[in-house]
């Protein structure tokens, strides 16, 4: 029997995934699997607010759920108030609908078990975290066969592997499982089968699929409505093939309806709370788009870069180039345009906490087409170079696994990367405290910089903290600045508790015609906050002073206690 290297990728794939899952799951440290968080329990609440409490628009049952579960991030920012003073959840039903099954086992599970039925406790979570592995299972599989339909079965399985194992969705799929990336991802190989039947023989069960899988999707996240580009464009490679589609769906243009009816089933859902909670249909979540000024930092800037953290997706790109002969060659290149054209236009153009670019991973099976035309190319030329394909699959995949590992640890912050931030942790799952001091300013110096160092101060000892709004001063000095010393900065070296959000030491150097100021917060990735931590920065001087004062003080905010303060000043100058 030949050896289907892709079926095994399929199995290799889906083994990672679910490792991923166990290994970001924490079993023995008392605290239970939590996913429904925050933009994800928005999607999620349709189900215990209509299943199990009856109640989609006062939500009574919440303030318990919260304070028990602490689900909501601290604000209930997932549902909206009218002025009657109902709710209306602000994101879409779709994904409660996909999640419906596996909520409906895990409410089964909780009421025959010693959990609590609620909703949010354990079985629930599980449920939901090990269905996105369910579908993302089923869409890898149906991917693989889609793929082969074009490429050879070799092709189809270093395509999936590099497709899901350099590609952030893997972060989604795996341990934010509940967001709706996940469940939106078998949607599109899907319709794409769909489109295909249709394609192949016209009949009005895959134009009434086609419908009800672009409505469904729309209901998960409105952007998605872009997919219907992939019907519409599909086999339109050239003129001959175009004639052909255009001519097949003139014979068929009852099917065009099917697919608006189901596609208005689809949403039907969503219409229908929007019209029993808000007395109309159709209701203004509140999203706003610069679509004339578009945020190219989404793709390219340090913050969180589609292509600067996850860059396979520099090649899903290229690959767009080599799809010329292929039926899916527009509906593709044209929805990849509009869709990556639209998620870059979106005000909130950071999409909160996220690795890399989250708004595009649930498309990330379209680009398995684009990367396996242009894995097809490269791998039939005939030069050694075809052999760096590789190597460089490899090391892509192996960054992007390592820094998914950082992400959860936080080292490679949720929200504030910037460059010299990157460039200091990349491949460093053990960053140091001057190295994480980049989040927060862009000096730092190392040993072999060369510099000579002069004591100015320390503070060591306990000291209570009685307010919150209390800031402790470490130093409040004068310094002399001589004019034959090529002075860089002032070191500053603490150990001292993390504190809360908000906790901070701010470094203040004033002179007589300019003042720097660096502020570094306690909170690091990595720090805890159950004992002391190092910091250690670096806070410039004005140039062309002869005297300055140094002022350094720290917040530590949280309940009134005695902290221990460990701090070491100094001035460097050039040898």
């Amino acid at each position: 029997m030949k050896v289907k290297y892709s079926i095994i990728a399929c199995i290799l794939i889906s083994l990672t995934f679910v490792s991923c899952r166990f290994a970001y799951t924490d079993y023995g440290n008392g605290k239970p699997l939590k996913i429904t968080t925050w933009d994800a329990l928005g999607y999620y609440m349709y189900l215990p607010a209509t299943i199990i409490y009856n109640d989609a628009s006062a939500l009574e049952w919440f303030p318990e759920i919260d304070s028990t579960y602490d689900v909501s991030g601290g604000k209930l920012y997932q549902a909206n108030k009218n002025e009657d003073g109902k709710y209306v959840f602000k994101y879409l039903g779709g994904i409660a609908v996909l999640q419906l099954p596996f909520f409906l086992a895990s409410h089964v599970i909780a009421q025959s078990s010693a959990y609590a039925a609620d909703g949010f406790s354990a079985p629930y979570q599980y449920g939901m975290a090990f269905g996105a592995l369910v579908y993302f299972i089923l869409t890898i599989f149906l991917l693989r066969h889609l793929l082969l339909k074009y490429f050879s079965d070799k092709i189809t399985a270093l395509s999936l592997i590099l497709l899901f194992g350099a590609s952030n969705i893997i972060q989604y799929v795996s341990i934010d499982s509940a967001m709706s990336h996940s469940y939106i991802l078998l949607l599109y190989p899907v319709l794409i089968y769909a489109t295909i039947k249709w394609h192949e023989k016209p009949t009005l069960f895959w134009a009434s699929t086609i419908g009800w899988i672009i409505g469904m999707a729309t209901i998960c996240r409105p952007t998605e409505a872009l997919m219907f580009l992939i019907p519409l464009l599909w086999n339109t490679q050239n003129k001959e093939q175009s004639k052909l589609k255009w001519t097949t769906v003139k014979e068929n243009l009852n099917h065009l309806i099917f697919v608006g009816i189901f596609g208005l089933i689809s949403i039907l859902p969503q219409l229908i709370y929007w019209q029993i909670i808000t007395g109309s249909p159709v209701y203004d979540v509140g999203s706003k788009w610069t679509f004339l000024n578009p945020f190219f930092r989404v793709l390219l800037g340090w913050e969180k870069g589609w292509f600067i953290y996850t860059p396979i997706a520099i090649v899903f790109i290229v690959g767009l180039f080599f799809i010329k002969k292929f039926p899916f060659k527009k509906s593709i290149i044209i929805f990849t345009i509009l869709n990556i054209w639209v998620v870059i236009s979106w005000f909130d153009w950071n999409y909160g906490a996220t690795y890399s670019c989250r708004a595009l991973s649930q498309s990330t099976p379209l680009f398995a087409f684009p990367l396996a035309a242009l894995l097809t190319y490269l791998l039939s030329l005939k030069s050694k170079w075809k052999y760096l394909v590789f190597p460089i699959g490899i090391y892509l995949i192996g960054v992007n696994l390592f820094q998914i590992g950082q992400y959860n640890s936080t080292v490679l912050h949720y929200y504030d990367m910037n460059r010299k931030y990157y460039g200091a942790i990349y491949l460093d799952k053990n960053p140091t405290p001057l190295d994480m001091s980049l989040l927060d300013t862009d000096v730092a110096l190392y040993e072999e910089d060369g510099f000579n160092s002069v004591s100015l101060a320390s503070r060591n000892g306990k000291i209570t903290h009685t307010s919150d709004s209390n800031k402790i001063i470490l130093l409040d000095t004068v310094i002399e600045l001589s004019a034959n010393e090529a002075y860089l900065c002032v070191q500053s070296e603490l150990t001292i508790p993390s504190g809360s959000n908000g906790s901070h030491i701010q470094t203040v150097v004033l002179g007589t015609q300019d003042t720097v100021t660096t502020t570094i917060r306690l909170n690091y990735p990595n720090s805890n906050i159950n004992s002391a931590n190092p910091y250690h920065y670096y806070t410039l001087l004005p140039k062309n002073e002869k005297k300055v004062r140094l002022l350094t003080q720290v917040l530590v905010l949280g309940k009134t206690e005695v902290i221990e303060v460990n701090s070491r000043f100094r001035l460097l100058t050039k040898k």
